[in-house]
């Protein structure tokens, strides 16, 4: 096999790069005008291809925007970006598009629980959903979530679970009665991380009056009665058992010893139909999926 070694620049081409004008500056400046405007060109445009999936109504979808698709569109993008504009601001320039362009196809709001201190929450939710975006805050998850239920907003960001919040905080119990309208979790934010200096550090998920949109990598959030004496690695061997493995575990024990609700954490995408669910046995009592979420991205600060 053959292969042709690289040759040295020859001596007319050395000599051309060297006649080669240097640009100036306004030639430079000139040049930035041009691609903007190309880019603003191309910006319009997409939005009118935006207007023209909206009017055709082709996802039929209670809520305009798709958390898992808006993520598969970042994560091409990342997969193919290169040179020394810095990685982190791809997903910061497209989450600003998506909520200009999910706006232009009907009603958009979001609706935020900030607890009493503050947490960062709508700071995070600004961030995402773009600075243009309508945003309410509350202090009580049942509030944003009421908001949803309602029609008065799109999502709710809300604070991620954890094993010791108090019973008022654990907003994903109400989910596991599947109400209607039936609530799930969308998404998870921030969608990129590590997070730079100075920004929100805190960790929430979204919830929509819709089912979540599968990407190419997700995880699924997994809710359940149980009965009281359950162990968590009782509970742990059973969803192994089904193939579910939990990548993590929150159990919450009824005061009075009645009942006890778990919320699991699992690789992939389940859907309420999924067979895997039916095999649980008499470990668990109605197994709810609360949803599912596109894995954040990865990246320098």
């Amino acid at each position: 096999m053959s292969s042709t070694a690289p040759t040295d620049p020859t001596p007319t081409d050395q000599a051309a790069a060297e006649a080669a004008p240097v640009p100036s500056l306004a030639d430079l400046r000139a040049e930035l005008d041009r691609l903007d405007d190309a880019m603003h060109d191309i910006l319009m445009q997409r939005a009118r291809v935006v207007a023209q999936v909206a009017a055709l109504g082709l996802a039929g979808k209670k809520i305009p925007f798709r958390p898992g698709r808006e993520a598969e569109i970042i994560r091409r993008l990342l997969a193919r970006h290169g040179g020394p504009l810095p990685r982190r601001v791809i997903p910061r320039l497209w989450r600003e598009l998506f909520a200009a362009t999910t706006s232009m196809q009907g009603h958009f709001v979001i609706t935020v629980c900030e607890p009493d201190p503050p947490g960062g929450f709508a700071t995070l939710a600004r961030e995402h959903f773009g600075v243009t975006t309508p945003l309410r805050v509350h202090r009580s998850p049942a509030q944003a979530i009421a908001e949803v239920s309602s029609g008065a907003a799109t999502a709710a960001v809300l604070p991620l679970p954890v094993e010791e919040e108090p019973a008022r905080a654990a907003w994903w119990t109400a989910l596991l009665h599947r109400d209607e309208p039936r609530i799930y979790v969308v998404a998870r934010l921030p969608f990129w991380v590590p997070r730079a200096e100075g920004a929100s550090q805190a960790q929430a998920m979204v919830v929509a009056a819709a089912a979540p949109d599968r990407s190419s990598r997700d995880r699924s959030l997994l809710g359940f009665e149980l009965p009281p004496e359950m162990s968590r690695a009782r509970l742990a061997g059973a969803l192994t058992t089904a193939g579910l493995a939990p990548a993590s575990i929150i159990l919450r024990r009824d005061p009075a010893g009645q009942i006890a609700h778990g919320l699991i954490d699992v690789e992939g995408f389940v859907a309420d139909d999924d067979p895997r669910l039916a095999t649980l046995g008499d470990a668990v009592r109605r197994p709810v999926v609360l949803g599912a979420y596109a894995v954040p991205a990865e990246g320098e600060p």
